[in-house]
């Protein structure tokens, strides 16, 4: 290497010394500021709160009309919102299978008879001939087993008549009691198998109000509750009810259970299918709210953000929720009294996050 070279590098080195210096005492990064977040302190109190629930209408017993034979439907005589009565016809099958089967079974009749009338005129021989001493034992044994027989026969063709008969009966379909067509199944011109949904009956004499209630809701519902039952559309439109029925098991779904409501002399307008609300009055408890603005979710599940007052960071807790409304949500678990909850800008938040509550110092 040349002096020239030597001379450049020794410059190079001198220039970059300083940089490296400066590289070397350069500062970490600032530590973010504490987020400022909005809270409340959670207090637990007493209950007699009014639950509202919504659902709909529905009768009380509801009935599938089917034939009891197959066949090929020729006509259904109601539609979906018809009235009905009991004994009023409401579907009819082709007839021609079931009258060739009656004319037959009557036939089969006519024979058995007439075969009966031979054997037992020739019983009647058979025993006179053995009282006078001129027949035999055997030829009245005889006599005797084909009059049984022949009995038999005819008790078996009417037995096939009386099938007949019903089978023709059949080809109608009845209503058994009074109410209103509330679903259609088979068209005219279908095949249809017994027990098939010809049309559905919701009967008269009885009308539910029908609701999905939460578990919490359930396990503190006073016994024999008097529940108010609403229109939701026109809140002046009202009836009262009792729990008629509640079902045993949980929606596997919505983890809900069915609830039925038998309505006391309900208005006309508390018409089948109508969305009703329900309130009911639970049991005195207590239990905690907070502001809808609080509630997050966390693995699909309800939670809120929960501050450390030591520490100044927050956490996710899961909660159950009881009920809620546009502006306060009740839980039924997941806290307790004195926890601050932050209720504004939970979205922003993450796990052991440093805040600042606003109105404290910093």
């Amino acid at each position: 290497m040349t002096r020239g070279a030597h001379r450049g590098a020794r410059r190079l080195a001198f220039v970059m010394l300083p940089l490296l210096a400066a590289c070397g005492d350069a500062a970490p990064p600032p530590t973010p500021d504490p987020r400022p977040v909005r809270v409340t302190t959670v207090e637990p109190r007493r209950g007699g709160d009014v639950v509202s629930l919504t659902g709909t209408v529905q009768p009380e017993t509801e009935v599938n009309l089917g034939f009891r034979i197959d066949g090929r439907m020729t006509e259904r005589l109601v539609n979906v919102g018809d009235r009905v009565r009991p004994g009023q016809v409401v579907a009819r099958l082709d007839r021609s299978n079931e009258e060739n089967n009656l004319r037959a079974a009557r036939a089969a009749l006519t024979a058995a008879e007439a075969q009966l009338a031979e054997v037992e005129a020739n019983y009647i021989r058979a025993r006179d001939l053995l009282r006078s001493g001129f027949g035999t034992r055997q030829r009245y044994d005889q006599a005797v087993q084909q009059l049984q027989t022949a009995r038999s026969a005819v008790d078996a063709a009417t037995a096939q008549l009386g099938i007949a008969e019903n089978r023709l009966g059949y080809t109608e379909l009845l209503a058994d009691a009074s109410g209103t067509v509330t679903a259609r199944g088979a068209e005219p011109g279908e095949v249809v198998a017994p027990g098939r949904m010809i049309v559905r009956i919701a009967r008269e004499g009885g009308v539910d109000a029908v609701f999905d209630v939460p578990p919490v809701v359930k396990d503190q519902a006073p016994a024999n509750a008097v529940i108010e039952v609403a229109l939701t559309l026109d809140p002046s439109v009202r009836a009262q009810g009792r729990v008629r029925e509640v079902s045993p098991s949980a929606d596997p779904v919505t983890g809900t259970f069915r609830a039925r409501i038998g309505l006391e002399n309900p208005p006309p307008a508390l018409r089948l299918g109508s969305t009703v609300t329900g309130r009911m009055t639970l049991d005195s408890s207590a239990s905690i709210s907070v502001p809808a603005s609080a509630l997050t979710r966390k693995d699909s599940q309800p939670a809120v953000w929960v501050v450390d007052p030591r520490a100044q960071t927050v956490a996710l807790r899961p909660v159950e929720v009881l009920r809620h409304d546009p502006a306060r949500v009740v839980l039924a678990s997941g806290l307790s009294a004195g926890d601050v909850v932050v209720t504004a800008g939970v979205q922003a938040l993450r796990q052991g996050q440093k805040v600042r509550l606003l109105g404290a110092a910093p």
